[in-house]
């Protein structure tokens, strides 16, 4: 087996949380709501996605917010998704533990932490420096099978 890809991640919304999920994920995030298959429309929650990003709320009966385990996702703008988060009133937590990435945490309606981040522009860009230069030995003189090419 080999991994390939995460198709989606799943987070856990309370009953009936739908309607306080939405201005989070939709508004803010700007994720698409998609159409639930009809199997699984019965079980409450939604479903959002941009591109390859699916995230999908599912109703948990006896929700706990995740404030540990999160999604991490990587944008453009760390300090413009923070500064809309906090307009819109959700809580924020900077983060500057690791020096190649800028990071916040922000909490969803419910209290499950979200990561965002932006690898740092230095690490990324950083010129990597050129290899050594290969040296050859010295060679033996004449004869010396390493140089001769007849």
């Amino acid at each position: 087996m080999m991994l390939r890809a995460i198709d989606h991640v799943q987070i856990a919304i309370p009953p009936g949380g739908e309607e306080t999920a939405r201005p989070f994920y939709r508004d803010l995030l700007g994720l698409t709501e998609v159409a639930k298959p009809e199997p699984l429309a019965s079980r409450g929650g939604c479903w959002f996605e941009a591109g390859a990003i699916k995230v999908h709320l599912g109703v948990e009966q006896d929700f706990r917010a995740n404030t540990k385990a999160h999604v991490a996702f990587l944008v453009d703008d760390v300090d413009g998704i923070t500064a809309r988060a906090i307009e819109a009133g959700y809580t924020i937590k900077p983060d500057d533990e690791l020096g190649d990435v800028e990071r916040v945490f922000i909490y969803d309606p419910f209290g499950n932490r979200l990561e965002f981040l932006k690898p740092v522009a230095d690490a990324i860009h950083a010129e990597t420096p050129p290899p050594p230069s290969p040296t050859l030995p010295p060679s033996r003189g004449k004869g010396d099978a390493r140089y001769d090419v007849r």
